[in-house]
């Protein structure tokens, strides 16, 4: 068994790790044996185990990474060492597997090793942007300054994907809704009904055929539906995560109506910003565009990102290159980057770029749910009106039958 311990040697240095035994009691004295005073000792194991039974409920997600930077930030700011800072962290920390990162961080920097290459270990977690500010910060010293940056970047970005899903709960539940209520009527009140309209011979519309074959089949081959669905889930999930799913997954997002411009805005948003802090912390131009594409979040945007970074390595100016795909960065952002490059000031430029955009987010996630109510309701009604109509028509043709 393969055990994670921590513990400090006879100088009282820190130091943890992995230590492989039969038993608690075995690797306790393999640690004691290497004059080891032990701090604690954890199954390793066992916690994989877990881990890979439930990982979609411990991965590591983004809000977690940002109280971590937060936090960190804090104590940077509060003068604690270094060392001293990522032990705090290790017990404030709930996720076992961000948990069991930040122990190997612990004990990377324990080691000899610098924050970056320590955080460089774990760059599951940790993104590439990331990486590079704490890289450029601890080149010009200014690590305190790095981490509040990156807390506060991270809790707008953060803050923003948590207004975007809050404003697409209404809508998602009202879809939801409807779905099951159809549900419930084609399976509970449509069958109950055929046999009324066939013993009075009453002629039934082409909808009402159709939503009645539909009912029979759901009650017939549910599990049927239900193993499709799951496959055909799984294997849209799985197309998504190759290369070119990638690709097809990021042109679809920036084509949707409404959503597109407001993703588009965002991707734009993003590039400024993180753009601008890296030629800040001192990084080329070229190599901060190579940087940003690969952080950015979209195929589509890192591709144009990347083929203009290659020519801005070859003597081109971002300016006339941004404005070349005004489809996908806006004309304004191809004039504000230019005036940067004629006054040397374009990391400033890049970030007011950045909070005008920004903004722009902000009002459309602000008046989203105002904006697809309207076509929700439209959309939910005129379906509704087909369920019942379907219902009405044939029962309208028996009253006249009977009359008659």
């Amino acid at each position: 068994m393969k055990f994670k311990y921590l513990a400090r040697n006879k100088e009282g240095e820190l130091q943890g790790g992995f230590v492989d035994a039969a038993g608690r009691d075995g690797a306790a004295n393999i640690l004691t044996g290497h004059e080891l005073f032990v701090l604690s000792l954890e199954s390793a194991d066992k916690k994989r185990i877990t881990e890979k039974v439930f990982s979609f409920l411990n991965r590591v997600k983004a809000i977690d990474v940002m109280v971590f930077t937060r936090q960190f930030a804090t104590l940077l700011e509060s003068e604690v060492p270094l060392s001293d800072s990522i032990r705090a962290l290790y017990k404030q920390t709930k996720n076992p597997l961000f948990k069991e990162a930040i122990f190997e961080i612990s004990a990377d920097i324990d080691a000899g090793l610098s924050l970056s290459q320590a955080l460089g270990r774990q760059n599951h977690i940790f993104s590439e942007f990331y990486l590079n500010m704490i890289r450029s910060a601890e080149v010009t010293a200014r690590l305190k300054e790095a981490m509040i940056f990156l807390a506060d970047y991270m809790e707008k970005e953060v803050g923003l994907r948590m207004k975007i899903k809050n404003a697409l709960i209404y809508p998602a539940f009202i879809i939801v809704l409807f779905l099951a209520v159809a549900v419930i009527i084609l399976t509970g009140v449509f069958p109950k009904l055929a046999p009324v309209f066939e013993e009075m011979n009453v002629r039934l519309p082409l909808l009402t055929k159709i939503l009645l074959n539909s009912g029979g089949f759901i009650l017939e081959w549910w599990w049927l539906i239900i193993i499709i669905g799951w496959l055909f889930i799984g294997l849209m999930i799985d197309y998504f995560r190759t290369p070119e799913g990638k690709i097809v997954f990021s042109e679809l997002i920036i084509r949707t109506p409404v959503f597109g411009d407001l993703f588009k805005k965002n991707y734009v948003a993003r590039f400024a910003e993180s753009l601008s802090v890296l030629i800040k912390g001192g990084i080329p131009l070229s190599q901060s565009l190579e940087i940003t594409g690969r952080v950015i979040g979209n195929e589509i945007y890192a591709g144009i990102i990347e083929e203009i970074a290659e020519k801005v390595k070859a003597g081109e100016s971002l300016s006339s290159l941004l404005s070349q795909n005004e489809y996908y960065f806006p004309a304004l952002v191809g004039q504000m980057v230019s005036i940067g490059e004629n006054t040397g000031r374009l990391d400033e430029i890049l970030l007011k770029v950045a909070a005008f955009f920004t903004r722009e987010v902000e009002n459309v996630v602000n008046n989203l749910t105002e904006l697809i109510q309207p076509v929700l309701i439209t959309v939910i009604g005129i379906l509704v009106g087909l369920l019942f109509a379907a219902i009405l028509l044939p029962i309208y043709n028996l009253t006249q039958g009977l009359r008659i």
